[in-house]
């Protein structure tokens, strides 16, 4: 039986830093350990230091934002130029560049906080009523462009931010599922459901930030995804308020009804309508979490088995392997960088959670293949580092920059029979664009039956222009990918960044039945514009040029 409950947490929000990634009092200077290994590789540059950048005026008259006051109440319209700053763009480094750059092009005239489902829906409304673009907001962790919509042919552009929406609206614990609204965090979100025993069990590296709106917007993957399954695999319901109306899809755990229109908005960024609940599986909190190391003497030999650990159907928990090249300088382990013990090999990274039996008998069955298959056991030391440091490397990311080093990372994923072309392919084209000189590390952490995730981090001595620099690094490393045959992203969502290359993926038709979706649920073109949907073809082929590749019409 389905139990309703109200739980909401205060309207309180720790912000990140314009410029930077996270807590601001957590970011600091390049660590020790790793200044040595950047100074030799790069060498060091203090970049100056960073100022707040001026906010464009607000372009949004009075009568406009009258009308969406009267959405969301008088309170709940700001255009201070600090909540504007706060809502321009995610924390991909092309964002921050800009950022630093004193670019703020993309500030939102204003920021709209509803308190619910029908207060979006009013907003929508009069979105719709004076063209104003509306860019949902969550956590503000996007790093594929998707909070950077194109304001051409706009009276205005908003962010729509879900801040106050932080409710856990029901649970059914016979079910094992719940209801929570999009505005949540994933500390948040895990801390109400602890309070009831349960654990939803996603944990992306953007977890301290990113929201549960978010995580269905992007069809975000966590790293336990081995044991808990990407977050679109979580969702059992969604409830969206689009320009149309409103869609409440999901009423039972499977369903031979049609295709699953959960589907359709799972992914959809904001561009068909807005996720106002999220209905999804949850589990009893574990009572043992065991996480531990092993050495490979390849990345291909630890790539081949976690493939026969997939396919036996043993996978634990959470599951990571870094290549020769990451595993070198110590990635895994962020507190760590630059560790001269490092030795050579692969770390693969193992995870355990659930009830002690369960975990100890998973443990011994993963243990007796990996040893079969060649592996060398390191201990807990090596996994429980990692589990300690495992959300810090965008700070890592931001002290780099702040010494003239350009870092960024990007995924993608393929079957197992292309691994090794698509891994080579994607390193050849970084190198080849950035130079001998970049490093080029890999890891693969989410693994399926099939195939599997490859997740690339490149750091390189920044140029003049280290935008320019990075949007053609980014430009050849997603070419290198369709030439494989692989997707341009796993678990980073198109946004406008990959936008260039979907009907690559999808084909013209695909894009198209993407297009017509857009025009039914969003006929005024008000949700996110330029973001996901590819251009139509007419309006691709006349498209100028850009050195920037999100900058298109639809």
């Amino acid at each position: 039986m389905s139990q309703t409950t109200s739980p909401s947490l205060p309207f309180v929000q720790s912000e990140m830093h314009p410029s930077r990634w996270g807590d601001p009092a957590l970011a600091g200077p390049l660590p020790d350990s790793a200044r040595g290994l950047v100074e030799l590789a790069f060498g060091l540059e203090d970049t100056p230091g960073l100022a707040e950048p001026a906010v464009p005026e607000s372009g949004l008259s009075d009568d406009l934002l009258a009308a969406l006051r009267g959405a969301v109440g008088d309170g709940y319209v700001l255009t201070d130029d600090q909540t504007r700053r706060l809502r321009t763009r995610g924390k991909s480094t092309p964002d921050l560049l800009r950022m630093r750059a004193g670019d703020l092009s993309d500030a939102p005239d204003a920021v709209v906080r509803p308190a619910g489902h029908d207060e979006i829906a009013a907003v929508l409304a009069a979105a719709v009523e004076h063209r104003i673009a509306v860019v949902p907001f969550g956590g503000g962790t996007a790093v594929t462009g998707g909070l950077a919509a194109r304001r051409e042919g706009y009276a205005g552009l908003v962010s729509l931010d879900l801040v106050r929406m932080k409710g856990l609206l029901a649970v059914d614990e016979v079910s094992m599922t719940a209801t929570l609204e999009p505005g949540l965090r994933g500390p948040e979100a895990e801390a109400l459901l602890a309070e009831r025993g349960l654990t939803l069990g996603h944990y992306p590296q953007s977890f301290e930030y990113a929201t549960i709106g978010g995580f269905a917007a992007t069809r975000s993957s966590g790293q336990s995804s081995a044991g808990y399954g990407r977050f679109d695999a979580l969702v059992v319901g969604l409830r969206v308020a689009t320009p149309r109306g409103e869609l409440r899809l999901g009423s039972a755990p499977a369903t031979a009804a049609g295709p699953d229109l959960r589907q359709l908005i799972l992914g959809s960024e904001g561009a068909f309508g807005v996720i106002t609940a999220v209905t999804v599986r949850v589990r009893r909190m574990p009572a043992a979490k065991v996480y531990e190391g092993w050495r490979w003497p390849s990345f291909a030999a630890g790539a081949d088995a976690m493939r026969t650990l997939a396919q036996a159907g043993l996978l634990p928990t959470v599951i990571r392997l870094s290549d020769e090249n990451e595993t070198a300088i110590n990635l895994a382990r962020p507190d760590d960088i630059g560790d001269e013990d490092a030795a050579a090999g692969c770390l693969m990274i193992t995870g355990y959670e659930g009830e002690p039996g369960a975990v100890a008998a998973k443990k011994d069955a993963v243990t007796a293949v990996l040893e079969g298959l060649g592996g060398t056991p390191l201990g807990s030391e090596a996994g429980e580092a990692w589990a300690h440091g495992r959300f810090g490397a965008p700070y890592l990311r931001d002290a780099m920059l702040d010494v003239g080093v350009l870092v960024e990372t990007m995924e993608t994923a393929t079957f197992w029979s292309n691994r090794e072309a698509l891994y080579t392919g994607v390193k050849d084209a970084l190198t080849a664009e950035l130079g001998d000189g970049a490093i080029v590390l890999c890891h693969i952490s989410h693994v399926y039956e099939t195939g599997c995730s490859l997740y690339f981090t490149v750091a390189a001595k920044g140029a003049d222009d280290p935008l320019a620099q990075w949007l053609r690094a980014k430009a050849a490393a997603s070419d290198a990918m369709m030439a494989a045959g692989a997707t341009i992203t796993h678990h980073h969502a198109v946004g406008t960044d990959h936008r260039p290359w979907l009907t690559q993926e999808i084909g013209e038709l695909g894009a198209s039945v993407l297009r017509a979706v857009k025009a039914d649920l969003d006929p005024t073109g008000i949700l996110n514009p330029g973001v996901l949907i590819p251009d139509a073809p007419q309006l691709a082929s006349s498209r100028p040029d850009s050195s920037r590749p999100d900058v298109a019409d639809v």
